[in-house]
Order: C-alpha cells, then structure tokens, then sequence
C-alpha cells in the first residue's frame, strides 16, 4: 500500500479534511457475503477510531450499477465500493486476465491465486488508469451455469439467450460457444429466467441457492469454468485527502474485509451446491473438455491482448497447484 499511497499523493493535490461519515456501496443484496463482510468493516472502522469514522453501507445497487458506482469514485462522491473486478476490467483490460477459462482448478486455488504477488501487483495500476485504490481482493466463488435446457453437450448452448454480466471477457467467452450472450444487471435476472427472456444464466453458487435461481432451471452445470474476483476500493481523490494513518487503518481494515470473503466461499461453496441438489433440480458436471473450443478461442483473443497478465496469472496458478 505504500507504493500506491505515493503514486495517488502525486496524483491528487486535493487535502481538505476528509468526512469521517463514509459510504461504501456495492452491488449485492444484503444476505450476500460481499454486504456482511461490508457491514463488518463499518463496525471494526468505528471501533479502530475510536468513534471517530462511520461508514454507511449501500447494498443492492441503492447508488446505482457498478459502472456508476465507479465514477461515484472517480469523483469522489463516493469514497468505498466492493465491485467485481469485471466492472473494473471495463476501465483497466489487465484485469480482464482473471477471467481466463480454468485458469483455477477450485475455489481454493482460485482463493490462492488471488492472494498471489502476481495478482496483487495488478492493484499498483489502478490510481494511474482508473483514479481509484484498490486495497485487495476478494470473490464470488467460481462461475456456473443455470439453464432452462439440458445440457449434454456444448452445442446445447448454441442460440441460446445466456445472461452475462456486462464485461467484454465473459462476451467473449459465451460468443465462442455460439450462444446469445446476453448482458443484464442482477436484479433483472429473476425475473427474465423465469419469464424466459433468457434461456440460461452465467452465476455463482451463493446466488443460485439464495436468490432461487434453480426454481427455474432445468439443469444446473457445475462447471467452474471462470473465477469471478472482485476488489476493495478507495476513491482516489478521499485517499488523497486522509492522514498517514488513516489510510493506512483504512485500507488494512478494508482489505481484511474483502478478503474475508475468499474464506467464507471456500468454506460454503460446496453446502451451497449440496443445497441445491437437495431441491431435486437436476445438478451435473461439466469439465473443461466441454468448453476446449471456446476456452481456445478465449485464449487466442486475450493473450495476444494482455499477454503479461494473463501470463503472469498462469504462472501464479501453475505455482500454487
């Protein structure tokens, strides 16, 4: 943190006193991990100073989508966020590395890779490109898919109206398999797989169970074919404008937050799955052999794109199995 507090110093000449009133926003509902590791960082900032700083957390997109939640940050009217480091790939291609196919081969190597110098290095860009601070990481657990077909075998998939979040990688990723690929925020998706306006949905384990998305499913493919990380940030123009020791509180306390939540799904992803099996919605498995022309084509497009993320990343992994 360090190297980033210089480069946003020289960055940023703002140094009127900072609010202790903060706010933190992010996307997911409030049962979500990201919002209780959110919520949980408000309460150990009050307590670290002593009363001092309060933090008010906006869950379910109250500040708006991801995309607008981060130029909340770049201007500074909002200091925190926990968003997906897809939202983030949109201002800063380098990070569009993490969503390579089966770069993890679990959650637990997917929670290592993470944690990896390679990845955290990744964090040193983000005053320069995008104007904010990124503090650390955390995840959403690894991607599956829930369909209103059978999935047997990839040419199911083609034609087919696939819910995405809204990022150039995971576009890419579904357009190699033939399918729709169809972007939409995470509150519409309820509501368009059971109206069918989508034929299947790119999701994590947490939000399959939780939010019921298997109600309308015919098939669940456990597949793990993606990580979804997201990252603790810090508006660059309210770092600038915090003592030595606040920074230094603030982001220590917010990167424990957020990496939190690589622990809590590495410990529940696999009941959440179970969960779901137990509802009697058909669960299979599918393995990289599956998705080889798609993952392939996903390569060739990225690596030629940010060739030193991607194999920098691969070399984490390759390390760390």
């Amino acid at each position: 943190m360090k190297t980033l507090a210089g480069a946003c110093a020289l960055m940023w000449t703002c140094t009127a006193a900072q609010s202790a009133e903060f706010r933190i926003g992010m996307l997911t509902p409030p049962s979500h991990v990201w919002t209780q590791s959110a919520n949980q960082f408000a309460e150990e900032l009050a307590e670290a100073s002593g009363g001092e700083h309060s933090v008010t957390v906006f869950p379910g997109a109250q500040l708006g989508n991801e995309a607008q939640m981060l130029q909340l940050l770049q201007s500074g009217a909002l200091d925190f966020a926990i968003l997906t480091a897809a939202e983030v790939s949109n201002r800063a291609p380098t990070f569009g590395a993490f969503f390579a196919p089966f770069l993890a081969d679990d959650i637990a190597h997917a929670g290592a890779i993470l944690r990896s110098p390679e990845a955290v290095a990744l964090l040193d860009t983000l005053p320069q490109e995008v104007g904010v601070v990124g503090v650390g990481y955390g995840m959403a657990g690894l991607r599956q898919i829930v369909s209103t077909q059978e999935l047997d075998d990839v040419g199911d998939l083609s034609g087919l109206k696939v819910r995405i979040t809204p990022v150039e990688p995971i576009l890419d990723f579904y357009s190699a398999m033939g399918t729709a690929p169809t972007p939409m925020p995470l509150p519409a998706v309820f509501d368009a797989l059971a109206n069918g306006q989508v034929d299947a949905i790119d999701m994590d384990a947490e939000l399959i169970w939780k939010l019921r998305y298997f109600e309308h499913a015919e098939t669940v493919a456990i597949s793990d074919h993606m990580m979804f990380p997201m990252i603790g940030l810090i508006s660059g123009r309210v770092w600038a404008g915090l003592s030595e020791d606040d920074r230094a509180m603030i982001s220590e306390l917010l990167a424990a937050a957020v990496d939190r939540c690589i622990d809590e799904y590495i410990a529940q992803e696999e009941g959440w799955i179970d969960e779901v099996r137990g509802t009697g919605v058909t669960v299979t498995t599918l393995d990289r052999d599956f998705f080889t022309e798609a993952a392939d084509a996903w390569d060739a497009t990225w690596t030629a794109r940010v060739p030193e993320p991607i194999a920098d990343l691969r070399a984490a992994a390759e390390r760390l199995r």
